[in-house]
């Protein structure tokens, strides 16, 4: 029995989230029924992040168990040729006995997109969040330093988590224009349910001038999902790497 460790890149506008769920097409299922149907075993996936309907990834990582004479290398090409186009293996190899992609990794990165043209909407409204209204850039790249740090982030995460802790330690918070972009570029040890949402949906509010970029050491320390801003829409989220060290 091998564990394969494979990167994935896909298009999340089609499908209800990563994770399997009942009477919805994810990209979960996708993956387990293509090695299904390739080996004629089933496989039961790991990922590192299980993103939300409409969200997109550059840089998933998964693993799965296997008997199969496939080398690890190669699943990359078994796996393309019958996965749907907009869900592609980037590369593939095998992995130590016990890796786990969610808990071995170090950090995650994602990317957050505002599209502010109005030229360009009818392509890019599934890739990033359509906004034209009058934002302070400045203003919200001073708010981005203050989220950087190990903090208690339950004011930024939705309900609905199970998790034991809502520390997390932000790595890196930027934001700057790119082409008709606004990027928001966010690196943690962890992500809370929505988190990178409803930052960049505080960030917003900042730019709008309903905070002033200090107000949000009070809403961290406040650990209140009211005190933040509201959770941004998901097609402009990717999942962009993880580190393992």
């Amino acid at each position: 029995m091998k564990r394969i460790k494979a990167v994935l890149e896909y298009d999340g506008s089609s499908y209800h989230g990563f994770q399997i769920q009942k009477n919805a097409v994810t990209i979960q299922e996708k993956i387990e029924t293509s090695i299904e149907n390739l080996i004629g075993q089933k496989a039961s996936i790991m990922a590192a992040g299980r993103t939300d309907a409409g969200v997109h990834a550059v840089g998933q990582v998964i693993a799965f168990d296997t008997s199969s004479s496939i080398p690890p290398d190669k699943w990359q090409f078994a796996l393309n040729s019958i996965l749907p186009p907009d869900i592609r293996v980037v590369c593939s190899s095998e992995a130590r006995a016990d890796f786990h992609p969610r808990f071995d990794a170090v950090d995650k990165r994602y990317i957050y997109l505002i599209h502010r043209k109005q030229s360009g909407k009818v392509f890019y409204s599934k890739y990033a969040y359509c906004d034209l209204e009058a934002l302070d850039l400045e203003l919200m790249q001073q708010a981005c330093h203050l989220f950087l740090g190990r903090h208690n982030f339950k004011s930024f995460c939705s309900s609905g988590s199970s998790v034991k802790t809502y520390n997390r330690n932000i790595k890196e918070c930027k934001l700057e224009e790119k082409g008709p972009f606004i990027r928001l570029d966010i690196t943690a040890d962890g992500f809370l349910y929505n988190m990178v949402r409803i930052i960049v949906g505080t960030l917003l509010d900042v730019g709008r001038l309903t905070y002033k970029p200090e107000y949000i050491r009070d809403i961290i320390l406040a650990q209140d999902r009211t005190r933040a801003g509201q959770t941004a829409p998901p097609q402009g989220l990717y999942l962009y790497s993880v580190n393992y060290g």
